[in-house]
């Protein structure tokens, strides 16, 4: 049957598409918007469905003069049609199609399992023995290829949308729902991480490309990294001089002996480490100072001195600038350190006596890796408790009397067994069970039933993406939300830009950008860790397979000289157990949970 005339004066044709046309496609295909005009008889939709073996075939007959581009979603293939009126149609079907949507120049094939670039579908052209030309598309759960050689030109990958819900968990005032003072930590600025571009399938062929970009797509950031070799790794930054990290830095402090009026302040010594620099400041007796920690860095104020005014700027990548101001009480001393700074984060000070002669050192190291190391107090290990929530069973939906259960959490210690993990100042796969331990009796002392998805160094399957897969199935019906624990790293030659700690999440469940706000939010406060915040720009197997809410933290990189110092700590892994037991307790009573649709 020969397709019906269409009547174009300009039509813009897609790359591939326009060359499968046989038309020449124009300087700006893609950008300038299709202009029609007379009728637009060239219709698409009423397409044939065939099933066979876990899989569904969808035919598409394409008319001369129509174009497309395809969008793999979380929920299904999105196909975008130029050049023909799309006909309007919703209709429920079985398999791996479960809903057929068209209207509006769109077609949408929802399907029960998420797409990415290349996983679950396939996409090709023929064209049949009656010269018709026909899109053929394939869905199933164990499909892998995504669209053709001849098709990737039209081909766009889906953004994860950032949402309000993630930036309001964020931005809410902090809670600590206990009968005890909340953690002294203070809350640094942390942004919605706008989602970057999807990566796009590799236009190479072959099951090895194949394989390694299945694994960007699906593993946790970090996990492709590889250790680094003996001597390319960066050292651990230098401690302070007899430090204690148990004991916060004084904020304010007095030297020893008695004042001496017209004593002058000498430009502070500098040493550099790769991720942190020390400044030291040699303080006459009498004097006395007050540290100040800001948005922008540190202020330090000194009394009974003198000096002239100094600055120097682009000092190290941990120190911008500082410069002296001489003040009605002594001397103003500013350190611009270009990110936030908190009462016992960002930076640590100590006041050590004359290495010679009188005048006392004030050493102050500034790092935006320095997390609080300080013990917590054991009031403040406790989470307030949790209440029951409606079981779900079948039985109890039937009794005449509701009842309650413990609300149920998965918390999925990462790798494990033969699969360490980032490997750097520790071995991800440990630091992951020990705060996942601690996560769980602290949420279970408050009232929930705490899931672990391993209890041991093991992991849960040979193969990455089944072991991904089967953690994130652990989401079982009446499972109200699922965490997943690792450690980031970067290769050494790029290690020194990550640190810190960030969540990731993707949009399986309408919750889970939620859940990763609360997450995020609280881990930052107890630990006083940099907030490299919320990160949806990857479809993470082990949350797009997750029918919970569900986020993946990143507790710090065992890659960066100081963050892997405190990786190391307990107290660190303490504080991090707590911020996660409190934003999964605050998930639960708010209802960014399973049941809170």
């Amino acid at each position: 049957m020969k397709a019906p005339a269409i009547l174009l004066s300009s039509v813009v044709l897609l790359g591939a598409a326009s060359a499968r046309a046989g038309l020449p496609a124009t300087p700006d295909a893609g950008t300038t918007p299709l202009t029609l005009t007379g009728v637009q008889n060239a219709i698409f939709g009423q397409p044939r469905f065939g099933g066979t073996g876990g899989s569904t075939r969808v035919v598409f007959d394409l008319q001369a003069g129509v174009t497309y581009t395809l969008t793999p979603t979380f929920t299904g293939l999105r196909i975008d049609v130029q050049g023909a009126r799309v006909l309007p149609s919703v209709t429920a079907r079985t398999g791996s199609v479960s809903e057929y949507r068209a209207g509006g120049g769109q077609v949408t094939l929802i399907t029960p399992f998420p797409l990415s670039m290349t996983e679950g579908w396939r996409a090709s052209e023929a064209t049949l023995a009656t010269g018709t030309r026909v899109l053929i598309l394939e869905f199933g759960a164990a499909l892998s290829g995504g669209a053709s050689e001849a098709l990737r030109g039209v081909v766009r990958a889906a953004a994860a949308p950032s949402t309000p819900e993630a930036q309001a968990a964020l931005d809410a005032p902090l809670v600590v729902a206990s009968s005890t003072p909340s953690v002294a930590a203070p809350v640094r600025p942390t942004a919605v991480a706008t989602p970057a571009p999807a990566i796009a399938a590799s236009p190479a062929s072959g099951t090895a490309t194949r394989i390694a970009q299945d694994l960007v797509d699906s593993a946790p950031p970090g996990d492709s990294v590889a250790p680094a070799r003996p001597g390319t790794a960066l050292p651990p930054a230098p401690a302070l001089p007899s430090a204690n990290a148990s004991q916060p830095s004084d904020l304010t402090g007095q030297v020893a002996g008695r004042l001496v009026p017209g004593a002058v302040l000498g430009a502070p010594r500098i040493g550099k480490n790769p991720g942190q620099t020390r400044v030291v400041l040699d303080l006459p007796p009498g004097s006395s100072y007050r540290i100040v920690p800001g948005s922008a860095g540190l202020r330090l104020e000194l009394t009974g001195v003198d000096t002239t005014v100094q600055a120097q700027s682009s000092v190290s990548p941990e120190l911008r600038s500082w410069r002296y101001e001489r003040t009605l009480g002594g001397v103003a001393v500013t350190f611009e350190t270009g990110t936030p700074t908190g009462a016992r984060s960002g930076w640590r000070a100590q006041l050590l006596s004359p290495a010679s002669g009188d005048r006392s050192r004030l050493v102050i190291d500034l790092s935006p890796a320095l997390a609080d190391l300080t013990p917590l107090l054991p009031a403040q290990r406790v989470i307030a408790a949790v209440p029951p929530v409606p079981a779900t069973s079948g039985l109890a939906i039937l009794a005449l009397t509701p009842s309650y259960v413990k609300p149920r959490v998965v918390i999925d210690p990462g790798h494990g067994g033969r699969d360490p993990g980032a490997v750097g100042s520790v071995i991800e796969k440990e630091v992951t069970l020990n705060v996942a331990l601690r996560v769980r009796d602290l949420l279970s002392a408050a009232g929930v039933d705490v899931v672990l998805t391993r209890d041991t160094d093991r992991q849960l399957h040979a193969t990455k993406s089944v072991d991904l897969q089967q953690r994130a199935a652990t989401g079982t019906p009446g499972t109200q939300l699922f965490v997943s624990i690792h450690v980031n790293a970067m290769e050494a030659r790029a290690a020194l830009r990550g640190y810190g700690v960030e969540t990731w999440w993707n949009p399986n469940h309408p919750q889970s950008a939620a859940l990763a706000g609360l997450l995020q939010r609280n881990m930052v406060a107890v630990t006083g860790a940099f907030s490299q915040g919320l990160k949806n720009s990857q479809s993470l197997s082990v949350l797009r397979n997750s029918r919970v809410p569900a986020a993946l933290v990143e507790i710090g990189f065992a890659s960066h000289p100081v963050d892997g110092l405190n990786l190391k700590d307990a107290n660190y892994l303490d504080r991090i157990a707590v911020g996660l037991a409190q934003g999964i307790r605050e998930a639960l009573v708010t209802g960014a949970t399973a049941s809170g649709r």
